[in-house]
């Protein structure tokens, strides 16, 4: 018989996990599939971890500050069930592109000093790394809150009105400036990024796909916030950027984080879908 124990002990390694996977590096949204038919519903996946290897984040709504799905007929909230996997879903109601996002409350974590350095080393934080040297922080641990802007595109439906991404309005954003599913293969693939409406230059963006995500595409953002990326086709692709600032007066913590995350498919096919 099951012992109120076992339960007990059960759910505190379950809110383990939890903290482990909040404290993660990426975070992204992986629809179950990412060209549905018109009128299919597609469970909306959430993940945390790295280089593409993560564990589920189920559907928890003391993080959630915004959870949507837009297209051409207008913008509606994502639903799901509270603690559920995949933590929400979406109706794929018009053919064309469908933009899903996700952005969080912030989240607090406490880093030692040797991890905290090598996360703005390999997210390319270097003017926050310099700063740290200035202050001569560089061995001292850091508390930080972080926050994600994550979204998806989505394909439904015949080729004709394929759409495109557009702005959600999130503190950190990419943005697509043309559609991957109506791109030939080898073209070229802009994407903006924005802080607080506004272009970002000088921030690493990062490409990466699932099939090989240890090969990394990476480019700085120019003075408009654009970087421009050659993807083969095939797979499903991430581009990822972390922006970091200190943290606001009150806010109990040395820095806040944004981490914005952009996923899509690209068509095997030679010709991609126009």
């Amino acid at each position: 018989m099951t012992t109120p124990r076992y339960f007990r002990l059960l759910f505190a390694a379950a809110g383990a996990l939890s903290g482990l996977s909040l404290s993660a590096h990426d975070m992204w949204i992986e629809p179950m599939s990412f060209s549905p038919e018109p009128g299919d519903i597609v469970g909306v996946r959430l993940r945390v971890g790295q280089d593409l290897l993560g564990d589920p984040l189920p559907r928890q709504s003391s993080l959630i500050k915004q959870f949507l799905v837009e297209d051409k007929q207008g913008r509606k909230p994502v639903i799901g069930r509270e603690g559920a996997n995949p933590a929400g879903f979406v109706r794929a109601s018009a053919p064309g592109l469908l933009v899903i996002g996700y952005a969080s409350n912030p989240s607090k974590v406490d880093l030692p000093a040797e991890k905290f350095n090598q996360y703005l080393q390999d997210e390319g934080l270097d003017s926050i790394a310099a700063l740290r040297a200035r202050r001569n922080q560089t061995g001292e641990k850091v508390q930080e809150m972080f926050s994600r802007c994550a979204k998806s595109l989505v394909f439904s439906g015949p080729s004709t009105g394929a759409g495109s991404d557009r702005k959600l309005g999130f503190t950190l954003e990419l943005v697509a400036e043309r559609n991957p599913y109506a791109i030939p293969s080898g073209g070229e693939f802009p994407v903006r990024l924005t802080y607080e409406g506004l272009p970002l230059p000088g921030a690493l963006v990062i490409a990466m796909n699932k099939m090989n995500p240890t090969e990394k595409q990476k480019v700085r953002t120019d003075k408009e916030g654009r970087a421009v990326f050659h993807l083969r086709p095939g797979g499903m692709w991430l581009i990822k950027a972390v922006h970091m600032i200190p943290a606001p007066s009150g806010s109990n913590a040395d820095w806040a984080s944004f981490w914005a995350s952009l996923t899509f498919e690209f068509q095997s096919d030679t010709v991609a879908r126009q």
